[in-house]
Formats: structure tokens, sequence, C-alpha cells
């Protein structure tokens, strides 16, 4: 797949510690399946913006600063199902992640709006438009880092100074455009963010206040908010009612049940994807929620020494040992891989690819074989919905 001795000398070290996905806002209106959705108007009931969670310092003089709270902004399509979605970016990213794809197509955010869902796309505190932080940290003057990117999240090979090669698969936009669009995504955190409890405690926390304040809904997390996703089924399981998780990296188990250890040479890969132990009565709480895990293609089943390639074949031994915890304590949890399902050439980022309608649609379906897909009122929601049930 990869010349990997090469490869491994333009990995950047923060890449072993944070997750990224990058992509950013179009040129142009494309194909690709959804040209004749873009036709028509998106009619909304109503749309706006928020901030959620978060803390207060007063000073001794009564002076005050707020700050670690996230972002969210909706839009309600009339007669709207009763469930709303709520995307979370990934490490290395803000809301747009769930705009428009790189090459200018409809992203998650309008295509399931169109599909009738109310849609909440947040960033998470000290990210993007909720950058104002009470733990300030450095943001470092430009090294060169793309090539590492590049790679990590599988578009391809980028060995400079040769220039960037894109699998032949590839379901990445491949026009100059749409690639300087995507670096252009990146954004930095105004605050520390460590893989710790700490921090997914503060993440989670705040989201938590956001399903407390719109009702019942439906998670769908990116890469390193995966393992925020699962603190907060923890934090409010009653309102998050199926988590979707794209591409994570890490888990959370029962403190008592440790999984077997996934041996790696890479000791970047070791950390991100350790088991994030939690009390047993904690975890069976994500018992109550839907879990459909989503990989996509071009990942390597075998040992490497670059970090970009390994990094996916631990995550995805860690989601199956996750999964198989979840049933065995009487959940629902699913493991899907995109290529088996027969979509192929999908990046870390599925849900902005040339096909991304087709990805779509594919948890338009899971959503519906769960019975979470009804219209009506949100108020009947929090107390009529199904519970999870195996065999579907």
């Amino acid at each position: 797949m990869y010349n990997t001795v090469a490869l491994s000398r333009h990995l950047p070290a923060t890449i072993a510690l944070m997750l990224a996905t990058a992509y950013g806002p179009g040129l142009r209106a494309q194909g690709h399946g959804n040209n004749s959705a873009r036709a028509q108007p998106i009619v909304l009931e109503r749309q706006g913006s928020f901030s959620f969670g978060g803390t207060v310092i007063t000073g001794p003089d009564g002076n005050t600063f707020h700050g670690d709270h996230g972002y969210a902004f909706f839009q309600v399509p009339p007669n709207a199902k009763r469930l709303a979605l709520v995307m979370w970016h990934g490490a290395g990213e803000f809301s747009k992640t769930w705009e428009s794809t790189p090459d200018g197509r409809e992203g998650y955010q309008q295509i399931f709006t169109r599909r009738g869902w109310p849609t909440y796309v947040i960033d998470q505190p000290r990210r993007g438009n909720a950058g104002r932080t009470t733990v300030g940290t450095t943001i470092r003057d430009a090294v060169p880092n793309e090539a590492g990117l590049f790679n990590v999240l599988r578009l391809g090979s980028w060995l400079p100074p040769a220039p960037p090669h894109f699998f032949p698969n590839t379901q990445f936009p491949q026009d100059s455009g749409a690639l300087d669009q995507y670096w252009r995504q990146v954004t930095p955190n105004t605050g520390p963010e460590p893989i710790d409890t700490a921090t997914r405690t503060l993440q989670a926390g705040a989201v938590a206040v956001l399903f407390r304040k719109i009702g019942p809904g439906i998670l769908i997390t990116h890469s390193n908010s995966g393992q925020y996703g699962w603190a907060t089924g923890m934090l409010v399981p009653d309102l998050v009612k199926a988590i979707i998780a794209y591409e994570p990296a890490a888990f959370s188990f029962p403190a008592d049940e440790v999984p077997p250890s996934v041996e790696t040479q890479d000791k970047g890969v070791a950390a991100v994807t350790a088991p994030q132990l939690v009390s047993r009565s904690e975890f069976e709480k994500l018992t109550r929620s839907f879990i459909q895990i989503i990989y996509a293609d071009n990942i390597d089943t075998t040992p490497s020494p670059v970090y970009g390639v390994e990094l996916w074949r631990v995550a995805t031994l860690r989601a199956q040992q996750f999964v198989d915890a979840v049933n065995r304590h009487g959940g629902d949890a699913q493991l899907l891989s995109l290529p088996s399902v027969g979509l192929h050439g999908n990046t870390h980022f599925p849900f902005s690819d040339r096909n991304n309608v087709q990805v779509a649609d594919l948890l338009s379906q899971y959503l519906h074989r769960k019975g979470l897909d009804s219209r009506g009122s949100r108020q009947r929601a929090a107390h009529d919905h199904p519970k999870p049930t195996k065999g579907s």
C-alpha cells in the first residue's frame, strides 16, 4: 500500500496524539448523485445558533469570564422527524466538517435536513466558534505537515519532494481546488486537548447539556470525537437514542473486563487506541443506545511501521472488541465496513467523499431499521421511543 519506510519520515509527531479530518468549503456544485436535490430549495421551519455548556469564572471584584462552552448551528425543516441529528467534528476540525464538501456538493447537514431531520452541527469547546477558553495554549508557528495528514486520512500517499498520489480508487475529489479547500479546513485548538479523563469529561459534559436543551436525538461523531461520544452516551443515556461513529480510534470498556492487548510497535498508536476504562455500571448505560461504527476503505490489516497505516489496523480491532463488549452486556452495537457493502475508495471522511449520498443512504436505512426516523412532536419523543432490540 505504501512505501512504509519512506512514509514514516514524513508524519508529524502531533498525529500520534490526535486524529484530524480536513476538508473545506466548496468552490462549485458538482454531481455524484444529488444534483436533482440541489435544484430544489431547502425549506426550513426555523434555524439559528446558540452556545451550550461552559463555565464562568468570577473575579474578586465580581467581574466575570464565560468560556469552555460549545456552539451549535441548527436547521429544522417543516414536519420534522422526532429525533435531532447532532453532528460532532473530529480533531483539528470544527462544524464545517458537516457542511459543503471540498468540491461544493452538499454535506450531511444539507442532505439530512432535506430528508426531514432537525440537524445540529456543533463546535466543541475550545474550537472554532466555541474558541473562548478558560485555559490557554500556544499556537505555534507554521511547520509544513500536510503530507502527513494526507497519508493518515487515507487519501493516498505523499512523500515530499514528490507530489501527492491519490489511491487509484479514491472517492476524494482530486482537482487542485478541492484539495486547497481541504487544507484550509484545518483549525487549531484555543485550549489544551490531551487524551485523558478530564478532557472527555469537559467535552462530553458540554454536549450532554446540549441534549438536555434540545431533547432526544442521535449523536454522529467523527474520528477523535468518537471517544467523547461514548462519554456523552453514558452521561445522558435516555436522550442519546443512537450513536453513529465514523472511524473512531478510542473506545470505552468496563474496568473489570479489560480487553485483550492489540500488539503494536508504535507507541503513538498504542496511546491513542488504549482502552478507556469506566465502571461496569457506566459502561452498561451504552447498551441503552443503538450503536453503529463505520470504517471506510484502504485500511491495511498487516502491522506497519507507519503511524497512519498502523493506526487504522489497531483501531478496527479495538472497535470489534468494543462492539463485542456492548453486545455481551445486552446492547445493540454493529461494526460496518463500507467495502463489505460495495462502497469502495472512501477516505477517513466518507460523509464528504464523492459518493457521500450513498454513504448517507446507508445511514438512513440503518435509522429506519431501528425505528428512529418517525415524524411527529419532538416532545413526545422523550417518552415514546423504541428501546434497542437485536436482529436488524
